[in-house]
């Protein structure tokens, strides 16, 4: 009888084709047989997230109601003085749970468009990247426009406090709980002259303006005789600062 021997390159070749056939058998029991990345699974995220944020709006109205009325009947029965009451009603002006109205400065940014190619000669063709609104470039304006002595910012329909954080997924900005999507409009009631200086000043801005110029993304400020922001209504509970030991 002929015995037959593996040579070292065939064994590994086993190996190879037999670990390939416990990944593929993996995908499929964690897929269920489905694609991981079909357009189909996608849509249902979307779904689930524009769910989730039409919630969270019904939450914050209803929360904003409870919060109105709990206040109104404090004052009502607390027996405080003229003055506390005074002072309690500029603690909540400062901390942005009351009404703001003033001059103000509005800035709305859009994505440029999707087809968009190089408009000046120093800058090469885009990628994907260059033609959306990220994150910094949101950041970057509220930011300058509290260095302008902002009395109080809205972004979209949400007015911010302290412990509010503007956040990017994709070209979409979650805010509070709540989910946006391009154009983004940012209003700021301040002085507006010292809104728009802190604006153009901004080294963080000059560089967003530089591609407003090469690929077209959307940059408009105009300046408001009379807005009103709307008080805070979410929840001020800190999610993520711990106390210090």
């Amino acid at each position: 009888m002929t015995a037959y021997r593996f040579r070292p390159a065939r064994l590994a070749s086993i190996a190879v084709f037999a670990l390939a056939g416990l990944i593929f058998w993996i995908s499929f029991n964690t897929a269920q047989g489905t694609n991981l990345r079909s357009d189909e699974s996608m849509l249902r995220f979307s779904d689930l997230i524009q769910e989730r944020s039409r919630e969270n709006s019904r939450l914050e109205s209803s929360t904003a109601r409870l919060r109105n009325e709990v206040a109104a009947l404090a004052r009502r029965d607390s027996g405080s003085s003229k003055a506390e009451r005074q002072q309690l009603d500029e603690t909540e002006e400062k901390a942005g749970a009351r009404k703001l109205t003033g001059r103000a400065l509005s800035v709305t940014l859009t994505d440029a468009p999707p087809d968009a190619t190089s408009r000046v000669t120093w800058a090469p063709e885009p990628q994907p990247d260059d033609l959306v609104i990220h994150q910094q470039d949101l950041q970057a304006v509220v930011n300058a426009l509290w260095q302008g002595g902002a009395d109080g910012i809205q972004v979209m329909d949400q007015r911010l406090i302290s412990t509010s954080a503007v956040r990017c997924v994709g070209n979409t900005l979650i805010l509070q709980g709540r989910l946006y999507s391009p154009p983004y409009t940012v209003t700021a009631v301040g002085d507006p002259a010292a809104l728009r200086k802190a604006l153009d000043e901004a080294p963080t801005i000059q560089t967003y303006k530089r591609y407003v110029d090469a690929y077209g993304l959307g940059w408009d400020v105009q300046q408001e005789d009379r807005a009103t922001l709307p008080g805070y209504s979410g929840s001020i509970d800190l999610h993520h600062a711990k106390p210090l030991e």
